[in-house]
């Protein structure tokens, strides 16, 4: 008894220290959120924005600069773009936004892959372990792990002209981002986007003709759109990262929430069975002294 009733307390102690540990990744977690949720906040509209802009521009047969971004293409050697996270413990994060990837492999890219045509690019240390593993055919061609954990436009903005540059050369003709887009602290959903080519904007009705703006360049349209171009799918990229970056930080403060209330329930179960234990004890020696003071008595 006295054996079960130390194992006891020592399952008491390590759920304890657990539970210290976890509220405390939660604290962290809900500090990194407050900052994350405020960029993307302030950068998703402004990104949106220059998504639709660019949609409106390669959409008219008139934009000779940057035209290539948006021309349809046989998408016989896509590239995807995985966005996750460089640690764990943050939940269902990770792996569904990999689950969404290998579902988007075997549904639209199934012959690219076999055919040893189907390329990766990882930012972020969990997609590249899993994928590395799961898609042996599969060729990567770049990991970028110190990008995701400290973000800066500046090296994204290089990331997204290597895409440029590689799907202007016949690299590869299509390239899809992977990542999570985040609500709130307790919802993030996992997305996939074409970033290239860039999706045209829709035909109306009827008519057929294109919803698209009519835009007036000064000075120069060539060298405008040279310039803008380039930019604003440097800024998309920067978006799809600072929206994995907050989800991320959300799903782990929702996590370690969770985690610290079933320390606390397994707390509660544990001192109950330590009481009962110990109170069995007791009463056993109790008996035991009550029948040697009998039989002495006797």
């Amino acid at each position: 008894m006295a054996a079960n009733l130390k194992e006891v307390r020592n399952r008491i102690k390590s759920v304890i220290s657990t539970q210290q540990i976890t509220k405390a990744m939660k604290m962290v977690s809900a500090a990194k959120l407050r900052k994350a949720q405020q960029a993307i906040v302030q950068m998703r509209p402004y990104a949106n924005r220059l998504n639709v802009t660019l949609s409106h521009l390669l959409s008219g047969g008139d934009a000779v600069e940057g035209l290539q971004f948006g021309k349809p293409t046989e998408k016989k050697h896509p590239l995807l773009v995985v966005i996750s996270s460089d640690r764990g413990l943050c939940g269902a994060f990770n792996a569904n936004i990999l689950k969404l990837c290998m579902a988007s492999i075997r549904e639209q890219h199934g012959p690219a892959y076999e055919a040893g045509n189907l390329s990766l690019m990882f930012i972020g240390k969990k997609g590249s372990d899993f994928l590395r593993r799961r898609l042996p055919k599969a060729k990567v061609i770049d990991q970028y792990l110190g990008a995701y954990a400290n973000p800066d436009f500046d090296a994204i903005a290089g990331i997204a002209d290597r895409l440029m540059a590689d799907f202007s050369s016949g690299t590869c003709d299509q390239v899809e981002i992977y990542y999570s887009r985040f609500k709130n602290a307790g919802t993030q959903f996992p997305e996939r986007e074409q970033y290239l080519p860039v999706s045209k904007m829709p035909e109306t009705k009827g008519s057929g003709a294109s919803l698209r703006a009519d835009y007036i360049f000064e000075p120069n349209q060539a060298e405008l759109l040279h310039e803008l171009i380039p930019s604003i799918l440097q800024t998309q990229l920067f978006k799809c990262l600072l929206d994995t970056q907050a989800s991320e930080h959300g799903s782990r403060m929702t996590a370690m929430d969770k985690a610290t209330e079933n320390a606390e329930e397994m707390l509660g179960d544990l001192r109950i069975h330590y009481n009962k234990a110990r109170q069995e004890a007791i009463t056993k020696e109790l008996s035991e002294i009550v029948g040697g003071a009998a039989a002495l008595a006797g």
